[in-house]
């Protein structure tokens, strides 16, 4: 910083130069401290992730499908369970089954998360290998 310390005989001169010295002090310190961090925000582990892409699948009869409705009524090929606990029993006994047909789960667009946790669970349980989600493409356009 700079003092103007020289007697003059007017003393109530306004200074028109201004200091710059403590913002470019400031400055260097913020930019300092953006080359710092930016490399350690960026930092993600890396990750191979799937490729995308939407085919369409032709049904075996032996698959399985279950819909789940908006309120949350689990249907076994357009048959309405009674509870998670028929579908757990039903799961096991196509488990056994050699080679294990696959679960295709098709959820209503309205229908919680939740009801369709408890189906995934239940192919868990069961020993389900293989579950696939039904789904619409988007309109093209």
């Amino acid at each position: 910083m700079a003092i103007n310390v020289s007697q003059t005989e007017s003393e109530d001169e306004v200074v028109s130069a201004i200091n710059t010295t403590p913002l470019v002090d400031v400055m260097l310190v913020l930019l300092i401290i953006f080359l710092i961090t930016i490399p350690v925000v960026t930092h993600t582990v890396p990750v191979d992730l799937p490729k995308v892409s939407n085919q369409p699948r032709q049904t075996k009869p032996e698959n399985i499908n279950l819909a789940v409705s908006k309120g949350g009524e689990v249907y076994w090929n357009e048959q309405k369970l009674a509870g998670t606990d028929d579908l757990v029993t039903r799961l096991k006994k196509v488990s056994v089954a050699q080679p294990q047909p696959e679960i295709q789960v098709r959820g209503d667009s309205d229908a919680r998360y939740e009801s369709i946790g408890k189906v995934v669970f239940a192919c868990q349980r069961a020993g389900i290998l293989k579950i696939g989600f039904i789904t619409e493409p988007p309109p093209r356009g």
